[in-house]
């Protein structure tokens, strides 16, 4: 199984940045590049998309909800504290 195909666990997804970018949200989403691409495309990505020029980001907290992650109890601060 390659880096890219692998499937993200808890630690890593609360790991991930503010914003990141298609392909890794839709690695999370296990969600293959073509189908990240056609759906962003037509404006039906799960996640609403941030563009900037030609790159499309994903907010992380969106993303974690959609996924049915809880964000860490006292946010952002909290995971920085605890590594």
């Amino acid at each position: 199984m390659t880096e890219e195909s692998k499937a993200f666990t808890i630690r890593e997804l609360y790991d991930l940045p503010a914003a990141v970018d298609l392909m890794t949200a839709a690695r999370a989403l296990h969600m293959g590049r073509t189908m990240a691409y056609e759906l962003a495309r037509r404006g039906e990505f799960p996640c609403r998309l941030l563009r900037y020029g030609g790159t499309y980001r994903v907010a992380t907290a969106e993303l974690l909800e959609l996924l049915g992650v809880p964000l860490p109890a006292g946010g952002a601060s909290a995971r920085v504290e605890s590594t």
